[in-house]
């Protein structure tokens, strides 16, 4: 994994990351032996940037041709009238100004309250993404999961831990899982995908989970990053796999609610619900959570690399558990008939509308955002 003696030893500090009587010596190459570097981490930043290229020719020659061939348009809105007092507000204080700072505006401009309060449903509006952007990147999404789960399924059908969760711990840490060049590969393209997720976070569709969703990439980075480097690759590969399944369901409903075909989409989403429990509440901390806490513990005595893991783990756990919230809600609205729009997602205002508040519902897509990855 490491030089003998890297630099900065208090922080690669054996007993740190490794088990009794383990030390980094003991895992450098020999023959014929190659265990995962970290070095081997440098070569997620070109990929992570390949990625972001091979999405813009996706959405470009394959998604916005299906965006058509499904009906998915974006909705013409009437655009705000340029009023520099009224820009200045909307830019440097506030979207949703007060009943009080209306009235004040009101004075300034000589407007009726309801033509501002109109003027400002309207500019919101031409702030909001349209339909094909959240298409485009559901579909771009759709593909990876879709492509990374039937990867991940080549990558270990013939892996001994793919049917034995004790095989998981088989050996280790002297294992050499990376020399295979499948797993090595899986490994790389899903940490290189959640860089770029993090490339593009600024430019992408920000939901109400906004910040749970960076918390997420940034503990599944740090989560892959680290099994990579104390060599948990096997375990890092079922939770991949694990959470991967899902998401295809996730992100096809979404594709086909910006459609329109609601009674598909509908019925796609009650199967999400339904495998997303399964292997999020289900496998994840039963099978998979257990086998990092309980199986190591019959080869050597806890360490801090043991907790540390162990402890990102039940992160993504709080963080399912929130979504799956989210979810339930979505199902009971649907149940009785209630179902409009994503708990996470603001729909657009009617620009005639009432001077009522609007409310947010779910309207930007089947579980948008709910999880869009691990």
């Amino acid at each position: 994994l490491l030089q003998t003696k890297p630099p900065g030893e208090w922080f690669w500090w054996d007993r740190l990351w490794l088990p009794r009587p383990v030390t980094w010596a003991d895992l450098q190459d020999s023959e014929g032996r190659v265990y995962a570097r970290v070095s081997h981490l440098y070569i997620i930043l070109p990929v992570a940037v390949l990625l972001l290229g091979l999405r813009a020719f996706y959405e470009r020659l394959i998604a916005v041709p299906l965006a058509e061939a499904l009906g998915v348009k974006d909705k013409i809105h009437k655009r705000a009238s340029h009023n520099p007092v009224l820009e200045k507000y909307y830019n440097t204080h506030s979207k949703h100004p007060t009943q009080a700072d209306i009235k004040g505006v009101c004075k300034k401009l000589g407007w009726s309250e309801r033509q501002v309060e109109r003027w400002f449903r309207r500019r919101r509006n031409q702030d909001r993404p349209g339909l094909l952007k959240k298409f485009k990147e559901a579909s771009w999404r759709f593909a990876f999961y879709l492509c990374s789960s039937f990867g991940g399924v080549l990558a270990l059908h013939d892996k001994p831990w793919f049917y034995d969760l004790r095989e998981v711990w088989a050996g280790f840490p002297k294992q050499v899982t990376c020399v295979c060049m499948a797993v090595g590969l899986y490994y790389i393209i899903e940490m290189s995908f959640y860089g770029s997720l993090l490339f593009s976070v600024a430019a992408d569709v920000k939901r109400k989970d906004f910040k749970e969703q960076l918390v997420h990439h940034w503990a599944t980075l740090t989560l892959l990053s680290f099994s990579w480097c104390a060599n948990y690759i096997r375990i890092g590969t079922l939770v991949m796999l694990v959470h991967d399944t899902s998401d295809v369901l996730l992100e096809t409903a979404k594709m086909f609610n910006y459609a329109g075909w609601e009674t598909t989409c509908n019925s796609i989403f009650v199967v999400f619900a339904l495998v997303f429990m399964v292997t999020r509440l289900i496998i994840f901390p039963f099978w998979l959570i257990h086998c990092t806490w309980v199986y190591p513990l019959d080869q050597f005595e806890p360490f801090f690399g043991y907790y540390f893991f162990n402890v990102m783990l039940v992160v993504l756990l709080l963080l399912h558990v929130f979504w799956a919230s989210l979810i339930l809600r979505m199902v009971k609205k649907f149940i009785f008939g209630k179902l409009k729009g994503d708990e996470r997602s603001d729909e657009e205002e009617d620009e005639e509308g009432s001077e009522e508040d609007y409310t947010h519902t779910y309207s930007n897509g089947t579980g948008n955002g709910l999880s869009n990855g691990h």
